[in-house]
């Protein structure tokens, strides 16, 4: 599957979460500033994707949940620490900008399509279990 034919089918699934025309996504949309998710419709697109790509997708790994929490910010900082959580958590994402500048009120700004799509790219290279 090519990134554009994935990139159109996040596109829908995102719009059809958040309840808006396609024309608005693009992949460069945050997903709560520009597209005006609320934390509902993460678990939406989530299970939304799942459909859409037949994947599972675990919880916090798309959306990891912890990057907030207090050991992993100082001072409205991600720290040291939260960055390599961060690393850890989402090998798909390209977190180079954020380490630049790792304000905690800026984490949601990595949130973006774009972001969504490396997800579905680095899920479906991943080796699928077989049923037994």
């Amino acid at each position: 599957m090519t990134r554009d034919e994935i990139f159109a089918r996040v596109r829908t699934v995102v719009a059809a979460a958040v309840n808006i025309d396609e024309h608005r996504v693009q992949g460069s949309s945050v997903i709560i500033a520009d597209l005006d998710a609320e934390s509902i419709d993460f678990l939406d697109i989530v299970f939304r994707l799942e459909r859409e790509f037949q994947i599972k997708i675990p919880r916090g790994e798309l959306f990891p949940e912890q990057i907030g929490h207090t050991d992993f910010v100082s001072h409205g900082k991600v720290t040291l620490q939260g960055l390599a959580y961060m690393r850890e958590r989402m090998p798909y994402a390209d977190l180079t900008d954020f380490e630049r500048e790792p304000s905690i009120s800026q984490i949601g700004d990595i949130f973006t399509v774009d972001l969504v799509c490396q997800y579905i790219m680095w899920k479906l290279a991943q080796p699928r279990k077989q049923p037994f």
